[in-house]
């Protein structure tokens, strides 16, 4: 099927598309600098959408492609943001609900979803990441600043962050955990266990900080000072 283009003579003065709801069975791609391309409400296409250089995208609901998401500006949804490939912004990715994608996320400045950001492979952001639930990442997570996450954050390689990283359950990562300033655990009065391999921060780190029971940090400390919970074993 051919590919659904969206030029200007699309939107009206606002920069509303012409219809509520664009469903389509095929790629969609929004032509090269159109600014934030409007959506009243959702966004459903088969295959990939596209907003080229100096386009992005708002929807007043959700988003949700079969193949990936791309745009040169931002990808903002009111609802959640669904890829079966990656997701990727040049500016920031923020959904009222979840993020997901089949494979990595990558946003030039922040990712932010008020439920969970899960990604097969990496999540990776210029600034900030922040979700209301958990982060999630087959691979690795980075931010430029801040992690955080209301439940846990989980990576299968390494976590690194420009400042610090804050869950209100555990941390886990295959790899490093790296934190400009510090590490905090356990906000939320679960079970704050911090893993990895090794725990790198220039600052300090605090495992299980509304939890009863001391909590395990399960890793060798190459910088930081434990100042809450219990080392379990250096590699």
């Amino acid at each position: 099927m051919t590919a659904l283009k969206i030029k200007k003579s699309d939107l009206n003065e606002n920069n509303y598309y012409k219809e509520d709801i664009l469903t389509y069975q095929g790629d969609v791609t929004i032509i090269a600098d159109l600014g934030i391309v409007r959506f009243k409400k959702s966004i459903n296409v088969s295959g990939f959408l596209l907003a080229e250089a100096g386009s992005g995208i708002e929807a007043g609901e959700g988003i949700k492609a079969g193949d990936g998401i791309k745009a040169g500006n931002g990808i903002k949804a009111g609802e959640g943001i669904e890829a079966g490939y990656g997701i990727k912004a040049g500016n920031g990715i923020k959904a009222g609900e979840g993020i997901k994608a089949g494979e990595g996320i990558e946003a030039g400045s922040v990712i932010k979803a008020g439920w969970s950001i899960k990604a097969g492979n990496g999540i990776k952001a210029g600034e900030g990441i922040e979700a209301g639930y958990g982060i999630k990442a087959g691979w690795g997570i980075k931010a430029g600043l801040c992690i955080e996450a209301g439940s846990s954050i989980k990576a299968g390689w390494g976590i690194e962050a420009g400042w610090g990283i804050k869950a209100g359950w555990g941390i886990k990562a295959g790899e490093g955990i790296e934190a400009g300033s510090g590490i905090i655990s356990g906000l939320l009065y679960f079970p704050a266990i911090i893993k990895a391999k090794w725990i790198d921060v220039k600052l300090r780190i605090c495992a299980g900080f509304n939890v009863k029971n001391e909590c395990e940090i399960d890793a060798e400390i190459r910088n930081g000072t434990i100042i809450l919970g219990k080392l379990k074993k250096v590699i």
